[in-house]
């Protein structure tokens, strides 16, 4: 299904009991992002703010369930795409002998034919109304946490050229808006529009570059998908709506923008200028990324529909929306990836607390020993899979998207001796854990059952017993600077336990650790994570999200010979320079300031969404260390 307008989507959701109108006015100045971490960790609806201070409403929390991910691309659930691409990926592949079989093909080329992207003549709806002077403050741009370096257009679709080939790239890049036509474009070195931007550098020209906001949902998401650098996004754009997407001629550069966007951002990046520093910004990782330079990006021309939405949305500690377009790319790429890079997958999840590149579970067909290290070999060489940081391979008995089952098959079949698989390599930008900038360790875990050639004994160790309270009494009373133990997942058969620890000292956990597995009953477990005294240890879900957040697996694993055979021992506490030895500032993590929730639970009663809910960032703020976006030492 292909949606005429954002407005249009809006409709649908409403209509579907999936939207609710907003009258009164929130500002988008962090109350918007404080009233909306509640409703989508409530997994509520999407929410339209009518009342924004500006003439355009602000449409957020649109992709924030699987519901609505699907109806945002158009299909009742998003195993549907994934069909479909298996269907045409087969058809197309499938060998054909004779003139009738090749001519069978024929309807296939020319569905594929219809969904190509198409220039029409003359202005777009997107041009109904063109801004007498450019001014980014017209629109809702929101701040939408304390420690902002500013306002961001958070949900961008950014268009911009190969000065040499001329083949588009649409990406989503963060911009923070300094004035009324400035703002910082925010792309990654490794990201195609900052290759596209270092061609034109070379060529002494200024670079052409639009942004378009609104329109079919389905632009945000093909904005953000893991597509070839080649591949045109609109491309992918036709295939799930089944219907070209209708391109128009920028009104002051030589780019195309989306007919049925709401609102176009026209301008250029000059690569001879020098950078702005740009951030802080609560990102999707649940920290901050600390300011950096990053290119400026000029506006030249503002344009919109006569009844414009603003689309927005916030990042931070997980679930947020953007989570659910992670979940579409999960469904959707999983069917090229298995015909083009690795045929033994026959599922993959990415776990919310992983935050797209930290944690990775995938299921094979196991055919020969070894294979588990061959396949993650091959992903760490797969496009954006290059920024995985922690892969889990399991086999066909166990069902990834059922993480208990997951941690069983961690139990059952993971020897930490044997069946971790270390290596390093690039590491996405934002990951603040690498000792040195997006460069860092990989693990990748063997949960796969062992052929006798892996594993000739075919044992993992002594069989698994969960700890009794007296041990746990007296790990306590022996080391005082564990404040705490989570074995509840022992008590469920399942070899993974949970510390805090006090750090006061350089080397204080590898002083402990061996003492600490070999000679007492947490020595049974497979994997001790172990994270800093403050954290909830009742949340696993949380616990998960900090420690992949703050391990790299290469410098922050000990793997120790233990009563269970081994155990692995893995630092997801915050480092230091004083106590590590880790000389780059460490963020901190995202949560809104006290005035900012009690405004929100004020305001609450007037906003139409049933009873109070809490603010979640109440159980974040113990986590603060010190005020700014860099953690205090």
């Amino acid at each position: 299904m292909a949606y005429s307008s954002l407005q249009h989507f809006v409709h649908e959701l409403e209509r579907a009991g999936e939207l609710r109108r907003i009258s009164v006015f929130v500002d988008p100045h962090l109350q918007i992002t404080e009233v909306t971490d509640r409703i989508v960790k409530q997994g509520g609806p999407a929410l339209l703010f009518e009342n924004t201070g500006t003439e355009f409403p602000l449409l957020i929390n649109a992709y924030g369930s699987a519901r609505r991910m699907a109806m945002a691309l158009g299909v009742d659930d998003l195993e549907t795409i994934a069909r479909r691409f298996e269907t045409l990926f087969g058809e197309l592949m499938r060998p054909r002998d004779g003139i009738l079989q090749k001519l069978s093909l024929l309807p296939q080329l020319g569905a594929l034919a219809s969904w190509m992207p198409k220039v029409k003549r003359g202005r777009g709806a997107c041009q109904q109304v063109v801004m007498d002077q450019p001014d980014l403050r017209k629109l809702p741009v929101m701040t939408c946490w304390p420690e902002d370096g500013g306002p961001f257009i958070t949900l961008p679709v950014i268009h911009t050229r190969d000065p040499h080939t001329g083949i588009r790239n649409v990406g989503m890049y963060r911009m923070q808006v300094f004035g009324p036509d400035l703002t910082a474009m925010h792309w990654h070195k490794h990201k195609v529009s900052a290759k596209h931007f270092e061609a034109y550098k070379k060529l002494g020209r200024r670079m052409p570059v639009s942004v378009a906001l609104g329109g079919d949902p389905v632009y945000a998401y093909v904005a953000t998908a893991p597509l070839p650098e080649n591949v045109d996004e609109y491309i992918l754009a036709g295939f799930i709506r089944r219907k070209a997407v209708e391109l128009v001629k920028c009104l002051t550069n030589d780019l195309e923008v989306p007919a049925d966007a709401d609102i176009i951002i026209e301008g250029y990046v000059d690569p001879q200028e020098d950078f702005i520093l740009e951030g802080p910004f609560g990102d999707h990782t649940g920290f901050y990324s600390l300011a950096d330079y990053y290119p400026r990006f000029h506006v030249t021309c503002i344009t919109h529909k006569r009844e414009a939405i603003y689309p927005s949305t916030i990042v931070g500690v997980p679930p947020q929306e953007d989570a659910w377009l992670g979940k579409a790319t999960e469904r959707i790429f999983l069917a090229p990836i298995r015909m083009t890079v690795v045929p033994e997958i026959l599922d993959m999840d990415l776990p919310v607390e992983g935050v797209f590149h930290n944690l990775t579970i995938i299921k094979i067909k196991k055919e020969f020993p070894g294979q588990a290290a061959k396949v993650a070999h091959a992903m760490w060489g797969a496009g954006q899979m290059m920024f995985n940081k922690m892969l889990i391979i399991t086999d066909e008995t166990v069902d990834v998207h059922d993480y208990a089952a997951v941690a069983r098959a961690l139990t059952d079949n993971v020897h930490p001796a044997e069946d971790l698989l270390f290596s390093r390599g690039p590491m996405d930008v934002l990951d603040h854990s690498c000792s040195r900038f997006a460069y860092g360790g990989k693990l990748a875990v063997d949960a796969t059952r062992k052929w006798p050639e892996e594993r000739p004994e075919g044992s993992n160790g002594l069989p698994f017993s969960p700890m009794k309270e007296e041990e746990k009494a007296y790990i306590l009373q022996r080391w005082p600077e564990i404040t705490g133990i989570n074995d509840s997942l022992g008590r469920q058969g399942i070899a993974i336990a949970f510390l805090a620890l006090r750090k006061s000292r350089p080397h204080q956990l590898r002083e402990i650790v061996y003492p600490l597995i070999q000679e007492t009953a947490l020595g049974r477990n497979r994997f001790v994570v172990v994270l800093d005294e403050g954290m909830d240890l009742e949340d696993v879900g949380m616990l998960v999200w900090r420690w992949s957040n703050s391990y790299d697996p290469v410098r922050d694993t000990v793997v120790v010979p233990a009563a269970g055979g081994a155990c692995a021992v893995l630092d997801g506490t915050r480092k230091t320079l004083r106590l590590d030895g880790f000389e780059r500032p460490w963020p901190n993590v995202i949560c809104s300031r006290q005035d900012t929730i009690a405004a929100v639970d004020r305001l609450w009663p007037s906003l139409g969404l049933g009873q109070l809910v809490p603010s979640p960032s109440l159980r974040l703020l113990p986590q603060l260390k010190g005020a700014g976006a860099v953690a205090a030492e």
